[in-house]
């Protein structure tokens, strides 16, 4: 049989390279056009500054290709990072540039069938067209440049403490003003190193809960990326205890295992950081929660995915089964969607679901009186409170990141949740 690999790492090599040097000439372009009446010094700082960016995402972009990004450390994924989202923005950038140049073939095209064509004129417009498409570039690279990496070196560490107060009509008397914390998507692997996540729990316990809930996504993959965080996980401590679940990415679904014996292994692991920072963690089961001789039931299952063919790896039914007797009950359950696929549907006498997920995108708009982020399009129940009937659903915007290092708009969350009997 014929090893086809070697050339098709050569093809995608090549384009590659193809698309960096079309997005970096064509970037390169509109600078020197933007910075030609400036002065001398400026003008050498400005250009050297953009050919060192430039060829320092080529050589990232070939260290890649022979040493892959998942066996960098932090700090050259960090830097690659960066490198990524100045490569987008100006990508962005240079759409307006392109745009010109597909608009002047077309004039050129069309001009060949005419006759009469005042050059001189056509000239001065070349050049104040490309002035202002220049401009535009270099705006729409940099404003969206710095808008991002304010989010990877500040956004992503911003966290927000999001106190809510959930009518329970349910609830008995005892636990009117019962306190819970809910923290979700941590991804350790993400974080460069323990101190921000301990700027985190150090929040967590100044809110004095009565219950601590973690809703997932402890990891990215592994279980070793836990490896150093584990002082930092028992310092969650509550009255009621601290109760967790498991989110889609703590299965190790999204990496490659040399056997499935490997894949059972890590997860056994991850299991065992759980317990031994303190934690209960749920597995398609529940647990009563009394209070001066009053008792409600906390739910938690396994990951249930009813978006995007996330795996159903949740049990409600063995979680469920021997609540009947609990007036209030609480479910813990990752994914948002399970909440109007299954919830609301057969467990109507849930009342309160708390889940993660969606991360708000790590990117959006919140503003009093308005709210919008790109996952809305994926995830009806993205971030907040919602409710349907006497059932709500609470979304944490989650307290790490994935994928892009940072967050804007959509701020990491801790949640404080109140129940009030009504």
């Amino acid at each position: 049989m014929v090893n086809f690999e070697p050339q098709f790492m050569i093809i995608r090599f090549l384009i590659f390279f193809l698309v960096i040097t079309v997005v970096e000439i064509y970037f390169l372009q509109a600078v020197k056009t933007f910075v030609q009446d400036f002065s001398q010094t400026k003008k050498s700082v400005i250009l050297y500054t953009a050919y060192g960016l430039a060829a320092f995402s080529f050589a990232l972009g070939v260290a890649a290709l022979f040493y892959p990004p998942p066996n960098w450390n932090n700090f050259f994924r960090f830097l690659s990072a960066i490198t990524l989202v100045l490569f987008v923005c100006k990508l962005l950038g240079c759409s307006f540039l392109l745009i010109d140049d597909i608009i002047r073939l077309i004039r050129w095209i069309f001009s060949l069938f005419k006759n009469n064509t005042n050059e001189a004129g056509e000239v001065v417009n070349k050049i104040s067209r490309l002035k202002f498409m220049s401009q535009l570039a270099i705006t729409f690279t940099v404003i969206p440049a710095v808008g991002f990496i304010y989010g990877m070196v500040r956004g992503a560490y911003k966290y927000r403490v999001h106190n809510v107060k959930v009518p329970a009509p349910n609830l008995p008397d005892a636990f009117n003003g019962f306190k819970i914390v809910q923290v979700s998507d941590i991804h350790t692997g993400s974080f460069m190193d323990n101190s921000h996540l301990i700027k985190a729990f150090d929040i967590v316990m100044q809110q004095k809960a009565d219950l601590i809930l973690f809703t997932g996504d402890l990891v990215n993959n592994k279980a070793e990326e836990t490896i150093g965080y584990e002082n930092v996980y028992n310092k969650l401590k509550a009255p009621y205890g601290v109760f967790s679940v498991l989110g889609n990415h703590d299965y190790g679904d999204y990496v490659q295992w040399e056997t499935p014996e490997a894949k059972t292994k890590n997860l056994e692991a991850l299991k065992q950081v759980h317990a031994n920072a303190g934690w209960k963690l749920m597995m398609n089961e529940h647990v009563a929660l009394e209070k001066n001789g009053e008792k409600i039931a906390l739910l938690g299952i396994e990951n249930w995915g009813g978006n995007m063919n996330f795996r159903k790896y949740g049990k409600m039914d063995l979680a469920h089964k021997g609540t009947e007797e609990f007036k209030y009950k609480i479910l813990m359950s990752h994914d948002p969607s399970h909440w109007e696929k299954q919830v609301q549907k057969m467990y109507t006498d849930v009342d309160l679901t708390l889940s993660g997920h969606t991360h708000g995108a790590q990117f959006g708009i919140e503003i009093p009186g308005f709210k919008w982020s790109p996952v809305k399009y994926f995830y009806k129940q993205w971030a907040g409170l919602y409710k349907k009937d006497n059932q709500f659903l609470y979304v944490n915007r989650g307290l790490g990141f994935l994928g892009y290092p940072g967050r804007l708009g959509i701020w990491p969350e801790i949640t404080v949740i109140e129940l009030q009997k009504i």
